[in-house]
Order: structure tokens, then sequence, then C-alpha cells
């Protein structure tokens, strides 16, 4: 890893074009062409500085309880030593962290960062087969993990290599104890994550060296296709990202003023990003939403913080733009609606600015590219369809199917360099090879279009990828999770329009003769196997496939089929 740290380090340098052959730079009015990747030293530098300057201001507020900045440096400090001198992670030792949006999770994190440590993000929702998979391909020994999780994991844990499970509860870190699930009790030597907070105040980690080039995440993501793989990100790639964010949007992250209510969860890279760490690192108000599809409470919690930003994905704001009860808000703080993950319809943004009004500012990004890549800047004032221009320090090429450069206007695959960009897949030399293109641009798979001015709007996906809510799910996972119950033939999953979710999985089905299969035998066999979004939406059954010449079978054949 050591070689190709140095060579993308030094690619992202000096290889990027000069910004006199960006066309979108004369977009930029007063934006800087260029940030200082390297203005922390590391992540840990950053948050260390918010935490001394915002030191009695509340960082985060969740279930009625508040912890402010010093409280989650004390917390995050004791959690620091419980991890390195009685679990025995080392710097560069991968912990895993199952948590939705509770308070434990920027405990968790920081905590992990001052140690040196690599965190793992896992979705909680995950199977014991998802999560097995994960563990393995991160080496885990250590996980941090949600109650209500546990049971995933005590299925999981006997093949995998994890020695310490540290178990958390909506209340940990708070003091308070709040109701919710309990801990599976076959993970008999689990500790509770108040039991390792006590601990690790009676200890004192060694100090630990950690710059801009160390690890800091293993993002995991399907990438452009096939299973999934962990993401590299280093703590320069996040220096850079929160770097480029500020930007474009100064007047949407006044130091100890702004108040952001985070309820697309902290485990994706968008809110790790945005919410969390860019919004920290200015001393921001964070309440956090652990279950925003329990709309009531989660509508009593804008009610209550009064935000000044917010931040979803398209089906978030659908969803809370139905709801009758929005117009309740007091909505005449808030400053910046960004949406990213999945893209922004029309019709969602037109419906939020009616009541709040504010439009949705639309970005794009991925996990391997920490993930902001491109954002409608500060100064447009209404929806643009687009997803704006690229951020400071990265260049963007379209490429066509012949690996030329697209004109303006003509379609091409996004491909991007920049500091934000991974260093590459965790172990995945060959996914690496197709991954970058021989000049080190970051291929992503999704096809875009350059207009006049610069800005970017995506047309297309090169791959089959499906985007389910903002969540990536590719067909091969789905299809091989659903050929495995006995009576499927052969399966393909498609994605296909959906109001609520952006996009929903479509499988089609061969049975075995004589199997008796149903719809919901096979949607059973799907749930216990894979996340809820993961699983197909609507099944048809079929007598054969399409299929080529040599017997692939042709997916984009099934896109427009009943």
């Amino acid at each position: 890893m050591d070689d190709s740290r140095i060579e993308h380090r030094l690619c992202t340098r000096l290889c990027t074009n000069p910004p006199e052959e960006r066309h979108w730079i004369a977009s930029y009015g007063s934006i800087p062409v260029e940030i200082d990747a390297d203005r922390h030293p590391s992540i840990n530098a950053l948050l260390e500085v918010a935490m001394r300057r915002f030191a009695a201001k509340p960082a985060f507020r969740a279930f009625g309880q508040t912890l402010t900045y010093a409280d989650i440096d004390r917390l995050s400090t004791a959690f620091a030593a419980y991890l390195q001198k009685v679990a025995g992670v080392r710097k560069g030792d991968r912990v895993a962290v199952m948590l939705p949006n509770l308070l434990a999770f920027p405990i968790a994190f920081i905590a992990i960062a001052k140690i040196g440590g690599v965190q793992v993000n896992v979705n909680p929702l995950y199977t014991a087969r998802e999560l097995e998979h994960q563990l393995n391909d991160a080496g885990v020994e250590t996980i941090v993990v949600f109650d209500g999780s546990t049971c995933a994991l005590a299925q999981a844990l006997g093949s995998t290599k994890v020695k310490t499970v540290i178990t958390a509860g909506a209340g940990d870190g708070s003091g308070a104890v709040i109701p919710g699930p309990a801990a599976d009790t076959a993970l008999r030597n689990a500790i509770t994550l108040p039991q390792a907070l006590a601990r690790g105040t009676r200890l004192e980690a060694d100090p630990v060296g950690v710059d801009g080039n160390d690890l800091l995440f293993l993002q995991y993501t399907g990438g452009t296709t096939g299973p999934s793989k962990g993401a590299v990100l280093t703590h320069r790639n996040l220096v850079a990202n929160i770097e480029q964010f500020k930007a474009f949007m100064p007047d949407a992250l006044r130091p100890g003023e702004e108040t952001i209510v985070t309820a697309i969860p902290l485990y994706h890279i968008f809110a790790l990003t945005v919410n969390f760490l860019t919004y920290f690192s200015v001393g921001a108000e964070n309440w956090l939403v652990a279950n925003p599809r329990d709309v009531d409470p989660f509508i009593d919690v804008l009610k209550a913080a009064r935000p000044t930003i917010f931040v979803g994905v398209n089906t978030l704001y659908a969803c809370l733009a139905a709801h009758p009860r929005l117009p309740e808000v007091d909505w005449s703080r808030l400053r910046l609606s960004a949406g990213g993950g999945a893209a922004v319809i029309d019709v969602v943004s037109q419906r939020w600015k009616s009541v709040t009004g504010s439009f949705i500012r639309e970005g794009y990004g991925l996990s391997e590219t920490s993930p902001v890549v491109s954002f409608n800047p500060q100064f447009i004032d209404a929806f643009t369809g687009t997803i704006g221009l690229p951020v400071p320090s990265t260049d963007v090429k379209l490429l066509d199917d012949e690996n030329r450069e697209a004109a303006i206007g003509e379609p091409g695959e996004i491909c991007v360099r920049g500091p934000q960009v991974m260093r590459g897949y965790w172990q995945q030399p060959e996914a690496n090879a197709r991954a970058f293109t021989a000049d080190g641009y970051f291929r992503t798979g999704d096809v875009g279009v350059f207009d006049a001015k610069g800005f970017l709007r995506i047309v297309d996906r090169k791959k089959d990828m499906v985007l389910v809510s903002g969540f990536n799910v590719y067909p091969n996972e789905v299809e091989a999770v659903a050929t495995a119950l006995p009576g499927v033939a052969e399966c393909a999953c498609v994605g296909v329009p959906d109001e609520r979710t952006g996009e929903a999985l479509k499988l089609f089905v061969v049975a075995a003769p004589g199997a008796g299969l149903t719809q919901d035998a096979l949607i059973a066999h799907c749930r216990a196997s894979m996340a809820a979004y993961k699983v197909p939406k609507i099944i048809r059954f079929v007598e054969a496939l399409p299929k080529s010449t040599v017997g692939k079978i042709l997916r984009r054949e099934l896109r427009g089929v009943d």
C-alpha cells in the first residue's frame, strides 16, 4: 500500500489538469479554484480544534439528551483508552461501528481516530450473511454494535475473527437509560459502552502519531459493479472534502451558529462527511434522528431544533413534503437544504420549497470520493436539475465508450481526480485496475453531460447498479441470494422507477419444472438474507430470460418488460 499511497498523492498534486483547462472555473465567481488539502494535518487535528473552541456548546442531541463538545472530548478520550489498553486496538487496526444515529456514534468514531484506528462503517440493518462478509474482508477484531443489531452479529460471530464486542443503546454516553431492544444473550462476553467508558476513565491512552496519509475509514460499497468492497479513505481525503464543501457554501457554515438535523444515517458517507465532520468542525448543534421512518417523532425533532441546515435524500424530502405536520415546523432559520445520494426530483424540490421557503440544492458524490464531487454553489438561487459544478481542486472528464473525452453537451462516463478520491479498494488490486484510468481518474460508472457553463447533469448509469432510497443495490447479489432458493432455476434483477424510493427492484424468475414456487416464499427467502432495501419489490415469473449468444442474461432487455 505504501507505494500506491505515495503515487496517488503525487498524482493528485501534480497531474490534475491546470485550472485554465477546466471550463467550469469561469462560473466560479468568488469561489477559490484550489483548496489546501493539508490545511489540517489530520481529521484528529480538525476535531481537536473544534472541541476546544466550542467546548461549552451543544454538539449532539438525541432522545432528549445533550452532549457538549467538551463532553464528546471527554467521553471519546475514555473510550479511546479502553480500546487501546483493554481491547488492544493498535494504529491501523480496523474497528467496525454498526450503529444508527445515536450519541454513541460520534463517541466511537472520535475514539477510534484518536488511537489511529480505521473505522469500518456497517449498516445496522445488515443480515448475518452481509455482516460476516464485511467483517472478514476488513479483518475486524473489534466491533461497536447497536443492541438492536446484535442478533445478526450473534449469528455471524463464530465465522469471524472478532474478539471484542461493545454494545450500545439509545442513551449510552448521556447517562440516561432509554428503553430499547436488549442485546442478544448469545453474546456472553460482550461489554456495554457505559462499562467500557467507566473502565476507560481510569486509564490513559498512549499518544499515537497520525497524519494525512493514514487510513481513516473503510467505507464499504459495491463500487461500480460487483460484491461489496471497502473504499480506502485517508485523513487527507476527508480533510480535503471538508475544505471543498466549505469553499462552496461559506454562508451556510457560520462558526458556532448552525443547527443541523441529521436523519440520514451517519454510516453513509454523505452524512458522515457533511452532517457530522464538516458541521462539527464549525461548532454546529447536531440533532440526531435514529429512525426517520417514524415521521411524527421526527417532525417533533424538527420543531424543537428549528434547523438552519437540513440534508437529505430525495425519498426523505418527498416523505416530509407530503406530511401534513411539516408546516408546524418553524423554517424561518433554514439557510440550506442539501440533497444527494440519489437524484432529486424537481416536483419534490417544489413541494419542499412551498412549505419551507428553501429549494433543494443538489450535489453528487460517491463513497470512493469522500463523497462530494460536485455541488450547486452558494450563488445558485433556484433548483437547477443538475448536480452542480465540480468542487475546487477537482478535475472531472467525461469519457465515451472509446475512452475519448466527450465534447460539451455530449454524454460520457464521469471520471474524477482530486485529493478527495480514495486510495483504492481494500485488498482488491484487480478491482482497482478496472476502477481507475491509466492517468489516474476514478471511473464512477455514471454517465453525465456538461453544459457550457460547467454544470453537470447525470443522464444514466453505465453499470447495472440500482439506487434504492440512495443506497446502492447490485443485481448480482440479489440474483445470487434468490437463486439459492430451491425451485429458482434462474433469475435477473433490474431497477425500475419508483415514486417513493427513486428506484425499486424488479426480479424476473424462471422456476424449475414442478417447483411450486410462490412470490411470498421468494420474498421471505430474500428478507432472511438481505437488508430490506435489497429485497425485490416486484417479482415476475417468466418462462425464459433474454440472453446473448454466449448465454449472458441481457438485463437491459428486461427494463421495459411489464
